[in-house]
């Protein structure tokens, strides 16, 4: 019986749902975290009679004919692009990107990853690194002595030293831009990688050419929205709920062949 396979898939989608609305609440706090949702579409259809044929009785043709779907499949699972909320964090090595862009981090294979994650620190010898310690653009190095950094929103970052009346430049932040953002690979850590889909990345300063400028002392917030994930948990659970009824339903009907037999 075709019910039992289809409601199968029909509570794998759910399943899928369920675990993508898990994945959004327990990013719910994370820094820059884009909240992920699950599409999804119909499987392939059984032509038992093709719309437009020939009827074999009356040889007219089938406004509609016979089409059995067969389920529903997982198609993607996309990211938002929507903008998060800016905190305020009084940090002065903390940077939020206010509009598009991606800071780049320099991997220790070499390769580059992206972040929207602007919680930065600095490493043992003054390089401005993220949260794991990961390089930051093309290397930015703040002295020991420096009283104050400060950045703007062009990205320019700026020492104030002792004895020196004009903050000194010690170098610039620059974003990326990709044609596709939802084809970026996520690596975990709040890193993704450029992909085939994500198409090669365009670089500039904050600022320039739609790209977002930066706001020093602020991080991006989670976009998770809390109520409207609990809301689709609710929908979730019943439409699984509403499979395995259709299940328990195939089931009797077979039972009851089984008797008849």
């Amino acid at each position: 019986m075709r019910a039992l396979q289809i409601a199968a898939t029909g509570m794998e989608a759910q399943q899928t749902r369920v675990e993508t609305i898990s994945n959004n609440i327990a990013n719910m706090s994370t820094t820059a975290y884009k909240a992920r949702r699950a599409e999804f579409a119909d499987l392939h259809y059984q032509q038992a009679e093709a719309p437009g044929s020939i009827s074999s009785t009356s040889g007219t043709v089938l406004p509609t004919g016979v089409q059995l779907g067969l389920g529903v499949r997982t198609q993607a699972i996309h990211m938002s692009e929507e903008q998060g909320s800016l905190e305020q964090t009084g940090s002065q090595l903390d940077v939020a990107i206010e509009g598009r862009g991606w800071f780049s981090v320099q991997l220790p294979n070499g390769d580059t990853a992206y972040t929207r994650d602007g919680a930065f620190s600095l490493s043992n010898e003054g390089l401005l690194v993220n949260s794991d310690g990961f390089q930051i653009d093309n290397g930015i190095t703040i002295p020991n002595d420096a009283r104050a950094v400060s950045i703007s929103p062009d990205g320019q970052v700026s020492g104030t030293f002792a004895g020196e009346a004009e903050p000194r430049v010690l170098g610039n932040l620059t974003l990326s831009m990709f044609p596709n953002e939802k084809g970026l690979e996520a690596l975990g850590s709040n890193l993704f990688a450029q992909t085939a889909a994500s198409g090669d990345p365009v670089q500039d300063d904050p600022g320039e050419d739609n790209f977002g400028v930066l706001r020093q002392g602020y991080l991006e917030a989670s976009t998770v929205d809390v109520v409207g994930e609990i809301t689709d948990l609710i929908e979730a659970q019943r439409g699984y709920e509403m499979n395995s009824k259709i299940v328990t339903a195939a089931d009797q009907m077979l039972g009851a062949t089984v008797q008849i037999r």
